[in-house]
């Protein structure tokens, strides 16, 4: 080798060194730099990737927080809620409360969602001739927090016959605890 390198010219041996450097480089780049740069951006995306899950995992959470704070409030009011209660029968009673029992029209139930331990028993009633202060009065005195009894849904039209009155049809909803053939479903 040593011979081989005595016998090439000064140009050559500076072609020759910096072929040598060129490749020597070429390797470096291969086997040291790419590798490090690529293992950089793949944790850079992951970094970012992992991001976006904990920023996603926070949004669940709150989102979990609060459907468990209305799962409790559902529990407690569906155990204060007497075994024998009767949406028809607390909205007679709310009507003829507020004046408004000959007002009625009709009281029909709603489909029965259960949820687990507890059903949600819905009813619509309608009411005619109610004056805004009448319907807003009812309202009022329908909702009650602490049993969980809420309007879901309310339609207000002027009555055909007599426009300076109005005609109402409130969806009414509560939670009461599961009978034991619900539960067998």
């Amino acid at each position: 080798m040593k011979q081989f390198w005595d016998q090439l010219t000064k140009s050559q041996k500076r072609i020759l060194a910096v072929g040598f450097v060129f490749v020597i480089g070429a390797v470096i780049l291969q086997f040291a730099v790419f590798p490090w740069l690529d293992n950089r951006m793949r944790v850079k995306t992951s970094i970012a990737a992992n991001e976006k899950i904990l920023r996603d995992l926070k949004s669940l959470g709150r989102e979990y927080s609060l459907l468990r704070r209305a799962s409790e409030e559902i529990s407690m009011a569906a155990a204060k809620m007497p075994a024998d209660f009767a949406l028809f029968s607390y909205l007679e009673k709310k009507a003829e409360e507020t004046g408004l029992k000959g007002h009625i029209k009709a009281i029909k139930p709603l489909k029965t969602t259960p949820t687990g331990a507890y059903d949600e028993i819905a009813a619509e009633i309608k009411l005619e001739n109610l004056t805004i202060k009448q319907a807003t009065d009812f309202l009022y005195h329908v909702e009650s927090p602490e049993q969980m009894i809420r309007i879901r849904k309310m339609s207000l039209g002027k009555m055909k016959d007599n426009p300076k009155y109005l005609a109402a049809e409130i969806q009414v909803f509560a939670y009461q605890k599961a009978t034991k053939e619900d539960k067998s479903r």
